[in-house]
């Protein structure tokens, strides 16, 4: 090999192995995890961008958001939520104390990057004395081949990093909470010097038409804001109240989202009903249970758009979607951190959705739902399933799963209301019983983990 051919392989070589050894570093450098602020947050990076600027991205629940704050860099901070505790740690979040989120971001990312840097160069090491093994240079020139690497992939690497590397902490310096970054900054009550916990289990459930029971009986007597709810006697609610002789309130409104319902006000049939969660009953639960998520991703539209086109699996359908999965989980992390600063402190569980199509229903075809249609809606359902229980799991609140297998909308015993109902899919009265019993299953084994975790029943 002459030598012009030589040292053009022995370039390429040394940069090939920069760019490997800057890929591989950006792959297997272990996420720092940080706490501060109630808040525990894994902070590394996103895969390397053509853009000299943009978002970073934040990862709530399985969802990856782009943040209203933008970067430097081709290389983006990446913080994924892992782990809420936000109550005991009221104080901390609420003062944004010199020690706060704000600084544990900042460092993390720092160590990421240290990290980053060490994984690199080890890494051009060992790969830049294989490449000079396999040429068969002597020993000098190897040391000399391997020296090069090691310095032309820390330059690129820091080049290429340095940007981010350096404005990076400062911009995260910023950020007081992840609610913020997406652009929803909590406001939070300042905890009473004490919270009187009243005799007995007191439950509220708040959520949507799931929780009222629309489509069954009307609770006889019931108060405006019941009726213009839909809430019946035969909601699950009730079916607590009466099998436990529990005190439950139910506040939950067909209809309702997390914005409009549970944490803001709600308007509907002509009844203006406040947030759910400012409902005096709440500051007294020992239990809180929530039923919440189709609406704010607008699943009933997305079930009646899937009968009448020829394929639910489209693109333009699959992106719809999971802009309001990614809209749902931002504001998902507020409800959930509104829970945890209650200052009774209630034991939480949240319901997932249960599947109102089960894989042998046939009668749906005739309403153009096809075997294939029905498969992609039980997907966004569980997409959907998937981020309530994350977010439950991650505040270590109880979830609750109905099972309405072998019970679907086309089964001689359905627990949902068949096409032709009033509220079409919702559960029937059989229905909101089962929802009842997987509620009690998630209070049971709380109690069995947490004795003190939910008060004894009243007498």
């Amino acid at each position: 090999m002459s030598r012009p051919i030589r040292v053009l392989v022995e370039v390429v070589g040394v940069l090939a192995v920069a760019a490997a050894s800057i890929t591989v570093a950006l792959v297997v450098t272990p996420m720092q995890k940080v706490s501060a602020a109630g808040q525990t947050v894994a902070v590394g990076t996103t895969a390397p961008s053509w853009s000299l600027s943009g978002p970073a991205q934040l990862d709530l629940f399985g969802q990856h958001i782009p943040t209203n704050l933008d970067f430097f860099g081709p290389v983006r901070p990446r913080l994924v939520l892992t782990h809420i505790t936000l109550s005991s740690q009221l104080k901390t979040f609420v003062g944004g104390s010199a020690q706060g989120l704000e600084d544990a971001l900042a460092t993390g990312f720092r160590h990421y990057f240290y990290w980053e840097i060490a994984i690199a160069g080890l890494t051009a090491v060992v790969l830049m004395g294989a490449v000079t093994g396999w040429l068969r240079h002597r020993v000098k020139h190897t040391v000399v081949l391997v020296a090069v690497a090691l310095v032309v992939t820390e330059a690129v690497n820091l080049g290429a990093v340095m940007l981010t590397a350096y404005s990076a902490p400062g911009k995260l310096r910023q950020v007081h909470s992840l609610q913020a970054l997406v652009g929803s900054a909590p406001q939070l009550p300042d905890p009473p010097t004490s919270a009187d916990k009243p005799p007995g289990t007191r439950v509220v459930v708040m959520g949507d038409s799931t929780a009222s029971g629309w489509g069954l009986r009307p609770l006889p007597h019931g108060s405006k804001a019941d009726l213009a709810c839909n809430r019946s006697i035969d909601s699950y609610a009730q079916d607590l109240a009466d099998a436990n002789g529990w005190h439950v309130t139910n506040l939950a409104c067909s209809d309702a989202t997390i914005a409009e319902g549970v944490l803001g006000p709600q308007e509907h049939n002509g009844q203006l009903m406040p947030a759910q969660i400012s409902d005096p009953a709440v500051t007294k639960a020992s239990v809180v249970i929530l039923s919440i998520g189709a609406n704010d991703v607008e699943w009933g539209n997305l079930l009646r758009v899937c009968a009448v086109s020829p394929s639910c699996d489209d693109r333009a359908a699959r992106a719809y979607f999971q802009q309001h999965l990614a809209s749902f989980s931002a504001e998902y992390l507020q409800v959930l951190s509104d829970l945890q600063l209650l200052p009774n402190h209630p034991q939480v569980v949240v319901n997932l959705y249960y599947s109102p199509i089960n894989p042998e229903d046939a009668c749906l075809a005739e309403a153009g739902v096809t075997q294939e249609k029905q498969q992609s809606v039980l997907t966004t359902l569980a997409a959907l399933n998937g981020i309530l229980e994350k977010g439950a799991r991650a505040a270590s609140f109880q979830v609750a799963d109905p099972d309405f297998s072998g019970h679907g909308v086309c089964s001689d015993s359905p627990y949902v209301q068949g096409l032709n109902a009033h509220a079409p899919f919702h559960p029937t009265a059989a229905g909101q019983l089962a929802i009842a019993l997987a509620d009690e299953h998630a209070l049971q084994a709380a109690a069995s983990t947490e004795p003190d975790a939910v008060a004894e029943s009243a007498g």
